[in-house]
Order: structure tokens, then C-alpha cells, then sequence
């Protein structure tokens, strides 16, 4: 039988059985995107959040039968606080792209407490600080996994993994339990916090779906991506291109010296957890990648679909000395300046349709080089081939581009998007449908493969980099 994975995403929530092998035998989709009430604001109705997961679930069940077990993928960071004694959110969910808690973070980073308003602690205060103290003795506070956990448990667990807490910035440097001290600091009591339980393991069972099926493998969207591309061993890396991008490296089973960002612009991040071990990385992180593809076609109006973006590109060689720089919501890693923005150089009255559609794709490609750059000086080794998934990566333009930006072998992901196959294989693994990480490794057969056939400028890039930073020196100044 195969296993049902739920994957809750920022902008919709899906379902699908999957093979031992990472084969999809059926799949159901339904979108969900948050609201923004006001600028900054990014936040959800988590029952009905909840609700949607169920109902793809029951879809899939409906369609294959039976199934072993349950694997859940999730976005991360995003907070929800619930009443233990009645099931139901005291507020609406906060997403991890909401910054209403910038103010608290600096303020924290003054009493020597850091925090990035992407995480999940002061979204978590937030709600917290504005629930009637009497009501506050039963509150569960957790991300949308242990949110799912408690939903598909029908009240009876709440838990998270390694992976989803260690983004929370409430977890111990060395990943064994929630920091007493920051809980304290917080003043977030130790009751409402979920369980640590190892990503691939028995959680709990599913009695809200029919059978019961045990919830056996349970990671943040990132790392199950990794996990999904056969990304288990050290020195191996995928990145993700979709709406931003994100690049994650395997590194081992040493505890980081630091929990806080590196030199280079890239975190530690818990790739996955199993019984009592711990595999670390690094994650690099791109704010805006397909969203610049988004821009050509509903703002610029230069392509009619995101697709004939490849076709329009391909038009050109070269970008014939035109510079696009992705920054319309800043630079990630590894300069982390929210004053940067956007910027197009190099243009000529011979600069044509094709040369900025082009100077786009190669733009996101030489961002792709940077996180990689970043994730081998702060990690000190070489990642020979990267490993890709996430929709950009269906233009044949783009994945050249990144080849050769990276000048690194580019490995095309045979799904769109892996987290669904990496959920999978933690509840296979928890199940012994497969053996050993060596097995899940073996699964990995891409769908296509991208050599460098040229070199793009990274001397010329660099420099479009730095006209492009602190755009807004305010918001440059802020450093989380």
C-alpha cells in the first residue's frame, strides 16, 4: 500500500499517495492563500487551513484505498495558537512572511535576544500578548505541522520534529529540546509548546481518515525537498526555485558551532531527525526568484505566460551586456539587505524584449550562484552537482543559465516540487518499507541534467550587486 502525503504549502495544500520508489499514484490539490489585511500583514484562517488538508486527504483515499502510513511536508515558521480544550484557534494563524513583529524583534535584539520577524517565537508572543489572560492556562502554540498533527490525531497529539522547531529560534544550539532560558525571556510557558518527536518515526495515528493510518514522517517543506532529491548524506545540496529559493547541503552529524546566521549569510538548519540522531546543514536563502517571472508577465506585460519566458528568451545568445538584479523584496543570503531592490543596468537603445527577458532568467541563475558560493565558504567544502526542483525549473533556458552561473552540474527533480517523495520516504523509512538512507538515496533518477556550456559574468554581476543595495538605507540598516 502506499503512503499519504499531506504537503501544506503557503499558497495551497495538496495530497497524493506515493510509492515506496516515489512513484504518485493519485494527487489532489486545492489552492489556500493567505490574507494581508494591511501592508506586512500575512496571516490565515487556520481551521479552515485545517479543513482543506482533510478534505485533499480524504480525496486521495478515496481515490487508492488503504494506506500504510501518513507523511506530512509543511511550510515553516508560520505560527498558530489553539485552546486545547476546544480544538480552535484563538487567532487567525500568523504566515511566516508577516512582519508585524519587526518592532518586537529589535527591541529584543537590544536585551541581547535575536530574532528574525520570519520566525516563529515573536509571531507566537504576539498572539499570545493578545489572548484574555484567564483563557491563556490551555493554549497549544505551534507550527502548521503540529497544527496538522493535532487535527489528524483528533486533539490527542501535539508534536512537532526537529526539522520545523529549529526554525522556530526556540530550540536548543544543539537541537535536544526547546532553550528553557528563551521560553522564560519570553515568558512562554513550557506546557503549550509541542513535543519533539524524531521526523521519521510513529507521531501518532490518523483516526480523523478513514483507517487510522499512522502518522510516520513528518518535516519543514525545505528538508523534505532535500530528502526527496536523495539529499542524505553530506556534501549533497538541492535548491528550490519558486516563488523564492532556497538552497540546502547535507553536512552531518556534528553540531554546528553557532545557531545564528554564518559569515556568508546561511543558517543551520536540522535536515532530519531519526531515533536519537540528528543530520545538520546550511540553508541559503533567495527572497524573490519565479515572482520576477510573475512581474514580466502581469506587470510588464512582456510575456503572456511564465512559460513563454524560455521560448522569449532563447530569441537571444546573450543578454548583450544587460543586468537584471532579483531584489524587488531585498537580498537573502548573503547580504541580507531589505533596503535592496530591483534593478535592471546595461541597457542600450539596441536592448530588446529578449535581452530583458533573458537578463531575468540569467539574474535569478547568478542569485542561484550566490547562495551556492555561500553555503560552500560557510560550510568549507565544494558541492559538486546541485540538485533542482520547484516550478522555474520546467524552462530549459533557466536551468542552463544556472548551469552555467554555478558552473556546477545541474540535476533536474523528475516532480516539480519534492517535498511530497521526501515526506514519503520518512514514513517509509519509519515503516521499513525502505531499509536505510542508503535506499532513499538510490531513488534519486533525474528527470534531466544540465551541463555548463558557457560562463555568465559574475565580475559584472558583482558589481550590479552593490549599485543595487541600499536602495532604502533604512530598512538596510536593519540586520535580524
Amino acid at each position: 500500500m502506499p503512503i499519504l502525503v499531506i504537503d501544506a504549502g503557503t499558497s495551497g495544500v495538496r495530497a497524493a499517495a506515493v510509492e515506496p520508489d516515489g512513484t504518485v499514484r493519485a494527487e489532489h490539490s486545492q489552492e489556500f492563500l493567505p490574507d494581508s489585511p494591511a501592508p506586512g500583514l500575512v496571516e490565515f484562517d487556520a481551521l479552515a487551513y485545517l479543513d482543506a488538508c482533510l478534505a485533499v486527504a480524504r480525496r486521495v483515499i478515496a481515490d487508492v484505498g488503504a494506506v500504510d502510513g501518513v507523511g506530512i511536508s509543511s511550510q515553516r515558521s508560520t505560527a498558530v495558537v489553539w485552546d486545547r480544550a476546544t480544538g480552535l484557534p484563538v487567532a487567525p494563524a500568523q504566515g511566516w512572511q508577516d512582519l508585524r513583529t519587526v518592532g518586537e524583534c529589535l527591541m529584543l535584539a537590544s536585551e541581547g535576544l535575536r530574532f528574525g520577524p520570519n520566525e516563529a517565537a515573536t509571531k507566537y508572543v504576539d498572539i499570545w500578548n493578545h489572548v484574555d489572560p484567564e483563557r491563556r492556562q490551555d493554549l497549544c502554540v505551534g507550527t502548521p505541522d503540529s497544527w496538522l498533527v493535532w487535527g489528524l490525531t483528533q486533539g490527542r497529539v501535539h508534536a512537532t520534529d526537529h526539522t520545523n522547531a529549529a526554525v522556530t529560534g526556540l530550540l536548543r544550539s544543539d537541537g535536544s529540546d526547546w532553550d528553557q532560558k528563551i521560553l522564560d525571556a519570553l515568558r512562554l510557558p513550557r506546557r503549550a509548546m509541542a513535543a519533539l518527536v524524531p521526523s521519521s518515526g510513529h507521531i501518532g495515528d490518523a483516526t480523523a481518515l478513514e483507517g487510522s493510518p499512522p502518522i510516520c514522517g513528518m518535516a519543514g517543506d525545505q528538508q523534505a525537498s532535500l530528502i526527496g532529491q536523495g539529499g542524505v548524506r553530506s556534501g549533497l545540496a538541492k535548491v528550490t526555485f519558486g516563488t523564492g529559493a532556497m538552497l540546502d547541503v547535507c553536512l552531518g552529524t556534528s553540531t554546528p558551532k553557532t545557531s545564528r546566521r554564518g559569515a556568508n549569510g546561511t543558517f543551520p538548519i536540522i535536515c532530519w531527525s531519526r531515533g536519537d540522531e540528528l543530520m545538520w546543514g546550511l540553508e541559503a536563502i533567495m527572497l524573490s526568484a519565479g515572482t520576477n517571472v510573475q512581474w514580466l508577465r502581469d506587470d510588464m506585460g512582456l510575456i503572456a505566460s511564465s512559460a513563454e519566458s524560455a521560448a522569449v528568451a532563447a530569441e537571444c545568445e546573450h543578454t548583450d551586456g544587460v543586468i537584471y538584479v532579483p531584489a524587488q523584496l531585498g537580498l537573502g543570503t548573503p547580504h541580507w539587505d531589505y533596503g535592496a531592490r530591483g534593478a535592471l543596468f546595461g541597457l542600450t537603445r539596441g536592448s530588446t524584449r529578449a535581452h530583458v527577458v533573458r537578463a531575468v532568467l540569467e539574474g535569478i541563475a547568478h542569485r542561484g550562484a550566490d547562495l551556492l558560493d555561500a553555503a560552500e565558504a560557510d560550510a568549507g567544502i565544494t558541492i559538486e552537482a546541485l540538485r533542482a526542483d520547484g516550478g522555474m525549473c520546467e524552462n530549459p533556458v533557466f536551468c542552463q543559465a544556472v548551469a552555467n552561473a554555478t558552473q556546477r552540474r545541474i540535476e533536474i527533480a523528475p516532480v516539480r516540487e519534492a517535498t511530497v517523495p521526501g515526506a514519503a520516504m520518512l514514513a517509509s523509512l519509519a515503516l521499513g518499507l525502505h531499509d536505510d538512507w542508503s535506499s532513499v538515496e538510490a531513488t534519486w533518477k533525474p528527470a534531466a541534467v544540465y551541463e555548463p556550456t558557457a560562463t555568465l559574468d559574475r565580475d559584472m554581476w558583482k558589481r550590479a550587486i552593490e549599485r543595487s543595495q541600499a536602495w532604502y538605507p533604512d530598512l538596510s540598516a536593519l540586520n535580524f
